[in-house]
C-alpha cells in the first residue's frame, strides 16, 4: 500500500513516547495498560512503516537512535496538536486558562479571585504566570492580560486599569516628605530598563536618575516586596500597590500620580468563544473595571 496512505498509528506513536520518556518497554506497557509484548509490536511495526532502527536494545538499557529521535520529535507534535485540538472543540472538559505576568497575578487579580469563585464556584480558572517583560500568548491559552503602551482599538481586548505610577515605600522609612529627601534612599526599579521611575522622575522635576542610589529587580513584585522591607523606595502602578497601600504594608510619601497613557488588557485568543466559561469570565472581568472606575480617585 502507498505510504502516502498508510500512516502510523496513533498508538504506535504514544508507545513510542512513552518508551523514550521512561527509558524502558516495561513501563510504557504500565502506562497504557497494554502487555509488554503489545508495546513491542508497535514500535516494530513504526520501525516498518519508516525503514528504520528507532531503538538500540540491549540486556540493560534501551537508547533511540538517531532516526528515532527524528521520528520521536514528530510523533510528540503530532499528539499535542491532538491534544490542543480536543482543548478547543471541548473545552469544557478544562478550566478558562488565562495567562499574564507574574506580578500582575500577585498584586492584582489574586486578591480578587476569591469574589471571582464566590460568583462561580462551577468555574474553575487556571491562570499562568511569566515573569518576561512582554507576555506572549501561548496557543493553549484562552486569554492573556499583557501591558499596552497605549489603548487598543482590537474588539478581542477589554481594557483592564490605565497605568498610573506612584512612589511607594514602608511607612517607617523616612524622613521623605518631598524629591529633596528622596536622594538619601535608594530607588528600586521594576525592570532593567528602568524607565517606570525615568518617566517619573521627568515628570516631578527630579534630578538625572545617576544622582541616586539603584538597587534593580525584575518583578514588580521584587521591588514592591523590597519597599515593604525598607530597602527604598519603588515606583509602580497605583493598582498594583492599592492593596498593600490599604493593609498599611505600604504608603505613598508624596507626589501625585503620574498617567502613563498606557493600560493593562485583557485579550481573548480566537477560540477562546469556544469555552462555556467565557461570557461569565467577561463578564467578571468587566464588572471589575466598573469597581475600579468607581473607586478611583486620582
Amino acid at each position: 500500500m502507498d505510504k502516502v496512505r498508510h500512516v502510523p498509528s496513533l498508538q504506535g506513536l504514544q508507545a513510542l513516547v512513552e518508551v523514550a520518556q521512561s527509558g524502558s518497554f516495561t513501563q510504557a506497557a504500565q502506562t497504557l495498560c497494554l502487555t509488554q509484548s503489545a508495546i513491542s509490536r508497535k514500535i516494530q511495526q513504526l520501525e516498518a512503516h519508516f525503514g528504520v532502527t528507532l531503538f538500540a536494545r540491549t540486556s540493560r538499557s534501551v537508547r533511540m537512535t538517531v532516526e528515532g529521535e527524528q521520528v520521536l520529535a514528530s510523533a510528540r507534535s503530532i499528539l499535542e496538536q491532538l491534544k490542543l485540538l480536543e482543548d478547543r472543540l471541548s473545552p469544557q472538559k478544562r478550566p478558562f486558562r488565562i495567562r499574564m505576568h507574574v506580578s500582575l497575578a500577585v498584586r492584582w487579580l489574586l486578591p480578587k479571585l476569591s469574589d471571582f469563585y464566590l460568583q462561580h464556584p462551577d468555574i474553575a480558572l487556571s491562570i499562568e504566570t511569566v515573569a518576561t517583560e512582554i507576555v506572549e500568548p501561548a496557543s493553549d491559552s484562552d486569554a492573556y492580560i499583557l501591558y499596552l503602551p497605549r489603548p487598543s482599538t482590537d474588539p478581542a481586548c477589554m481594557a483592564l486599569f490605565d497605568e498610573a505610577l506612584v512612589p511607594v515605600c514602608a511607612p517607617n522609612l523616612g524622613p521623605l516628605t518631598s524629591m529633596a529627601d528622596l536622594v538619601c534612599f535608594a530607588l528600586l526599579h521594576r525592570s532593567a530598563d528602568q524607565q517606570a521611575w525615568i518617566d517619573w522622575l521627568a515628570a516631578n522635576d527630579g534630578k538625572p536618575l545617576h544622582s541616586y542610589r539603584h538597587i534593580p529587580f525584575n518583578l514588580d513584585e521584587l521591588a514592591l516586596d523590597a519597599a515593604a522591607r525598607g530597602l527604598g523606595v519603588a515606583v509602580t502602578d497605583m493598582t498594583l500597590a492599592a492593596e498593600s497601600i490599604q493593609r498599611g504594608v505600604l504608603v505613598i510619601p508624596f507626589g501625585e500620580p503620574l498617567k502613563t497613557g498606557g493600560n493593562y488588557s485583557l485579550c481573548l485568543q480566537p477560540a477562546a468563544h469556544m469555552h462555556p466559561a467565557c461570557p461569565a469570565v467577561l463578564q467578571w472581568f468587566a464588572s471589575q473595571v466598573e469597581q475600579g472606575e468607581g473607586g478611583r480617585t486620582c
